[in-house]
Parts: C-alpha cells; sequence; structure tokens
C-alpha cells in the first residue's frame, strides 16, 4: 500500500503492477497509474459535470480485429450528442471526435495536451530530405570523377571489345563496381555509425539504442540503399565507358557520343545548389531563431525562478515560503499562479459582456493569480489598474479580448464578464483593468483572448515565480534552498528558469538547427571532395597549356584565375538556380510561426559568397599548384 497525497488530498493506494518500459515504445511516462474509478482526482472529476466542456482527459480504445473505423467514425456525433451536446451547448461550446491511430501519435504535432513528446512530420520529411540530399552528392561526386577519368580506363574498354565483350558486358562490370563500392562504404559506416550515435542522440533529443541493429527492417532499408546508390552512382559512368568505340580507342581517340564535359558541369551545378539550399536554410533557421530569442514578448521572461506546489499541503505552506523568499534582498516581487507563461493553458471559460448570451460567448484563456503577478511578470497595464490586495471578483483582460467583445482598452474597465458552467448558476467578474497583448505562449500561434482572474486562496495556485536581481545564482539559490527545507522539510528542492521554460517551446526549431549546421558541412564537405577532384583532373589535362601559357608570360595569378574561372562560374548558376528553390522551401517553414521574420536579400548573397569562398578555397590549392609547376617538364612530357 502506498499514500498518494496531490491536489485532491490523500489516498491510499494499492500496487496491482510494476510496468517493464522497455518492453515497447510508448507516448506515456508514467511514475504512477490510478484508474479513474480510485479516489482523488478520479472522485472528483465523475461529481463535477462542469468537465464535460474540458479536453483534459486521452482516451484510448481498442477495437475488435474485424471493426471498421470509418464506421464507428461516422457514429461519434450521434454519442457525443447522447452524453453531452446539451451542457456543451449552454456554454455557447461545440465538439468534435475523432479517431487517430495510435502508431500515428507520435508523428502528429499540433494536438494540446498530448501524454508525451511528438516530432513533426514536416521535421521528419525535413531530416529525410537533407539525407537524400547527401546522398545525392556523394552520387555526382562518383559520376563525376568516375567520368573525369575515363581515359584511365579507354584502352581497357578498347582491348575487352576487341576481344569480345559488348556493351551489356561492360556495363554488368561497370554497375557491379559500383555496388561493390556502396557496399563496402556501408560495411566501413556502420561501426562509424555506433562510434556516433551518442553524437546523434543529443543533436536530434532521441534516445535510439543500439538495438535498432536487431530490426530486420534496417537490414532492408540498407539493401535497398546500396543497390539504389550503387545503380544511381554507376549508371551514367557505366553507360559513358560502355559506349567507347573501340577502333578509336585504341588508336588514343576517347571521345563518345555523349558530352561528358557538359554533364559533368551540369552535375557540379546541381551539387552546389543542393549546397547553397542547405546554407540558405541554416541563414534562415538562425535568423529566426535570433528573432524568437530577443523578441519583446510583452512581458520579462529574464531572472525569474517558478516553484511548483501540487498538493494539498504543500499549497498550504505557499504563503509562508513566499513570504519568506521576499525577506531576500535579491528577490524583487513574488507572484502566486495556477500557471506561469510559456506553459500551456488549459484553463478558459466563454464570456459574454452585459446583454449578451453564452452563445455568442468569448472563448478566453485565463490564469488565476494573485495582485503580484503583473509587476513580477512585467506586464504593461493599457488602462484601469492592477489587482489590488482581497479584490473580489476581478479580473485584467487582454487587448485581444477587449476588442473581441466590441470594446476598446478604455471602454472595457467597469464592465462585467458573465459566465456558466452548468449546473452552476450565472456568475460575473468585473474588468479592473486591460493589459497590452504579451505573447503568453509560442509564437507559432496569434495572441488569444486572455484574463486574468483574481484568487487569495492557496488552494487555487500551484505555482510560485519569483522575480530576482542576483549577480550569483549559486549563493541565492543556496539560501532558496535552506528556506525551502525550512518551510517545506519532507519535500524535494525543485526549481526552473522562466526563460528556460520560453525556450523549450522552441526545442525542435533548435534541434533542426543543430542537424541542418552538422549536416550541411557534411554536404560541403563532400561537395568539395568532388570539386578538388575535377580541378585535379582539369588541371591535368590542360597541362601544356598552363606549360605554354607560362613561356609565353602569363604570371601565376593570371594562370590561378584562368583554371578558377570556369568553376566560380557554375556557382554563380548554381546560385541562381538555388535562390528561388530556398526561398520557397524556408517560406514553407516560416508558416508555422504567427511572428517570423521577412526572407530578405542577403541572405542569399550571403550565401552565394560563401559558396564561391569554398570553392575558390577548394580549387585554389590544384590551381596554384599547377601554376607554379616547371612548364618544361610538361612541354617535354608525353
Amino acid at each position: 500500500m502506498i499514500t498518494i497525497d496531490n491536489a485532491y488530498g490523500k489516498h491510499d493506494f494499492k500496487v496491482t503492477g510494476v510496468v517493464d518500459e522497455s518492453l515497447g515504445r510508448t507516448q506515456i511516462h508514467a511514475n504512477v497509474f490510478i484508474t479513474m474509478n480510485s479516489g482523488g482526482m478520479g472522485q472528483y472529476v465523475r461529481s463535477n459535470t462542469m468537465w464535460a466542456g474540458n479536453n483534459f482527459t486521452n482516451s484510448f480504445i481498442k477495437l475488435r480485429p474485424d471493426a471498421n473505423v470509418e464506421a464507428l467514425e461516422q457514429k461519434l456525433p450521434a454519442f457525443l450528442n447522447k452524453y453531452g451536446a446539451d451542457q456543451m451547448k449552454q456554454m455557447g461550446m461545440s465538439k468534435q471526435l475523432h479517431l487517430q491511430s495510435l502508431t500515428s501519435i507520435h508523428t502528429s504535432s499540433g494536438y494540446d495536451v498530448e501524454p508525451g513528446k511528438t516530432v513533426s512530420q514536416s521535421f521528419l520529411y525535413i531530416l529525410i530530405l537533407i539525407a537524400v540530399m547527401i546522398q545525392v552528392i556523394a552520387c555526382i561526386n562518383f559520376m563525376n570523377l568516375s567520368t573525369a577519368r575515363a581515359s584511365k580506363r579507354a584502352k581497357e574498354v578498347g582491348v575487352r571489345k576487341v576481344i569480345g565483350a559488348g556493351q551489356a558486358d561492360l556495363v554488368k562490370q561497370f554497375l557491379g563496381e559500383s555496388f561493390l563500392l556502396s557496399f563496402i562504404g556501408v560495411l566501413i559506416a556502420l561501426p562509424l555509425l555506433i562510434l556516433a550515435m551518442p553524437y546523434l542522440n543529443q543533436i536530434t533529443q532521441a534516445n535510439i539504442q543500439l538495438s535498432f541493429f536487431s530490426d530486420y527492417r534496417l537490414w532492408l532499408m540498407l539493401t535497398g540503399l546500396i543497390l539504389v546508390t550503387g545503380f544511381v552512382a554507376g549508371s551514367y559512368p557505366a553507360f559513358y565507358l560502355s559506349a567507347f568505340e573501340a577502333i578509336k580507342v585504341i588508336k588514343g581517340n576517347f571521345t563518345n557520343k555523349v558530352s561528358a564535359a557538359g554533364i559533368r558541369r551540369s552535375l557540379v551545378v546541381f551539387q552546389f545548389v543542393l549546397s547553397i539550399v542547405l546554407i540558405v536554410g541554416i541563414i534562415v533557421i538562425y535568423s529566426q531563431l535570433n528573432y524568437i530569442k530577443n523578441k519583446d514578448l510583452g512581458f520579462d521572461k529574464g531572472q525569474k525562478l517558478i516553484f511548483s506546489f501540487y498538493t494539498g499541503d504543500t499549497q498550504n505552506k505557499m504563503p509562508a515560503f513566499a513570504n519568506d523568499l521576499r525577506q531576500l534582498s535579491e528577490v524583487k516581487n513574488v507572484t502566486n499562479a495556477n500557471n506561469y507563461l510559456s506553459q500551456f493553458v488549459g484553463q478558459d471559460h466563454g464570456v459574454y459582456p452585459t446583454g449578451g448570451n453564452m452563445a455568442t460567448s468569448i472563448d478566453a484563456q485565463n490564469i488565476t493569480t494573485d495582485e503580484h503577478f503583473v509587476n513580477t511578470n512585467g506586464i504593461k497595464i493599457l488602462s484601469g489598474r492592477d489587482f489590488h490586495i482581497n479584490d473580489s471578483l476581478k479580473v485584467l483582460i487582454n487587448e485581444t479580448l477587449a476588442k473581441r467583445l466590441g470594446f476598446t482598452p478604455q471602454t472595457a474597465v467597469g464592465q462585467r464578464l458573465y459566465t456558466q458552467y452548468p449546473p452552476n448558476p450565472l456568475t460575473y467578474v468585473e474588468v479592473a483593468g486591460v493589459m497590452k497583448d504579451f505573447n503568453y505562449s509560442s509564437l507559432h500561434g496569434e495572441v488569444k483572448p486572455f484574463m486574468l482572474v483574481y484568487s487569495h486562496n492557496p488552494g487555487d495556485f500551484s505555482y510560485i515565480v519569483a522575480s530576482t536581481d542576483s549577480k550569483s545564482y549559486k549563493d541565492l539559490l543556496g539560501k532558496i534552498e535552506t528556506i525551502w527545507h525550512k518551510d517545506l522539510p519532507a519535500v524535494p528542492f525543485e526549481y526552473a528558469f522562466l526563460d528556460a521554460e520560453v525556450q523549450r517551446q522552441y526545442d525542435t526549431e533548435i534541434t533542426l538547427s543543430k542537424i541542418i549546421n552538422s549536416f550541411t558541412i557534411m554536404a560541403i564537405l563532400i561537395s568539395c571532395l568532388g570539386l578538388f577532384g575535377l580541378a585535379a583532373f582539369s588541371a591535368e589535362q590542360r597541362n601544356k597549356e598552363i606549360g605554354i601559357r607560362k613561356v609565353l608570360g602569363a604570371s601565376v595569378t593570371g594562370i590561378v584565375g584562368l583554371l578558377s574561372k570556369d568553376f566560380l562560374i557554375l556557382v554563380i548558376v548554381a546560385l541562381l538556380i538555388a535562390t528561388p528553390i530556398a526561398w520557397y522551401g524556408m517560406s514553407k517553414w516560416l508558416q508555422a510561426f504567427a511572428y517570423k521574420i521577412d526572407i530578405s536579400w542577403w541572405m542569399f548573397a550571403l550565401a552565394g559568397v560563401l559558396a564561391m569562398f569554398i570553392a575558390l578555397l577548394t580549387i585554389s590549392f590544384q590551381a596554384i599548384k599547377a601554376a607554379l609547376a616547371n612548364p618544361v617538364k610538361s612541354l617535354k612530357a608525353e
């Protein structure tokens, strides 16, 4: 038997089982599971019909194997009408029910109060797209280098054709070599992946275990990756090399009907298009995150400490702890509330002014708090006044709610707002003041109608927020911990910083930024490897030309510029192609934010300059090496 003490009182429970979470994946990570038939919250819920209008539970239904999901979903409106529609109509509310597959919950973001962490499907698609882009860049490198070094294998092709090999035989040979290289690449990649797993988990905020290697689907995917990569990377070189005419090749003429130089240039352009798109992605995401970090949210998130109180006993001790906090010189303000800014606001009321009714009410999210909330959080009041101690039935509303109710910030002050939750009688509150709109929730959405409801009852509060001014948080937290253990000796000392809680709202974007940073560097390095090889090949092909130019007086700078010019032109072409693609992709990504930056020309200019600098840095070594070579050796060489 164990005793659980929460906001609904102390209750004894019998342990009937222990859950082993390692047996399978789950969205629900809880320390204790309690039936709603039990005492505590379950008893409270059953005795209060007002909960009919809330969405605080997650319901799971196991269907029979022969059940028709679509047919069942069509029955849900009638089911809802039978059990709760009348009450919701009286509250001016409506609701719809739908079914969701259990396996899709983890990748279906956008729902409030999910039982566990979810991942946006668009986020997963971006990861897959980045992986494909890197793989394509690697394949392009293989194609370019294989065709560029075709002269080294031309005579082999000629001899094989002379002794009877057909084009199909040669295609099989070269594709086989490509498949073999892909297979060897996977063998080398797997141990590297195991070594990189801690870093991968860190930047993706995931918890991938090595046990995933036991999943047969992984090996099917790797097999498919080998086959697709081998075919994509090896197909063009195979058909290009096998198309050589035997007699011409043996005589030293390595040309065929396919324009290899033109295709190589096209592939280099495509390669840098992908790299520039990734660079633009980094710039836009960083700019948006920086905008979020520095945007004025309408309240002060800095130097705020949050303390949580969940049980009846601890809530009763909140006034003593708050008073002790106020005695510390580093603490400026202390407030009690049932929520704190940036956390999901699950409490809402339908409100309407005098002369209205529930059918036309405005749904307003709200936080119950005391007279110190506004000052502690740095919220600005446009008209009216802040809460006074022992205010009765007073609220502060934001600009959005005032406008939705048909008032200006000035005329809203003193208005009565009515609300009703059956079977409770009609009640009202009076507007004491109007707050300037502030982003109490994520910048992904617009500011909604919102109000602060006054209370002086400790049982209505679950959090204390303290505004501090300290140069040494280590010392301050040590003092607060001493006070905590004095006032709440049986409760572990825990706290959070408000600015960190605000930042958590953008975990997905921060993770995406880290991933794109890492993989863009990888993509650029792979692109540079291919460009380095092509620069070496180009310098080798123009070896005699460079020697003649040097003999005739060409400078090292002039030759370096000559060899670099062609590649830089390709990068400029890639920038022109990548700009609309990157603009479209990042515009779609920014649509997830109600408050966002404007995509500016300088972002594309910066990406282009970086791409040109990287390309120039890559080819300069080979260009300078060729320019400094002794022209006598190149002119004498056969």
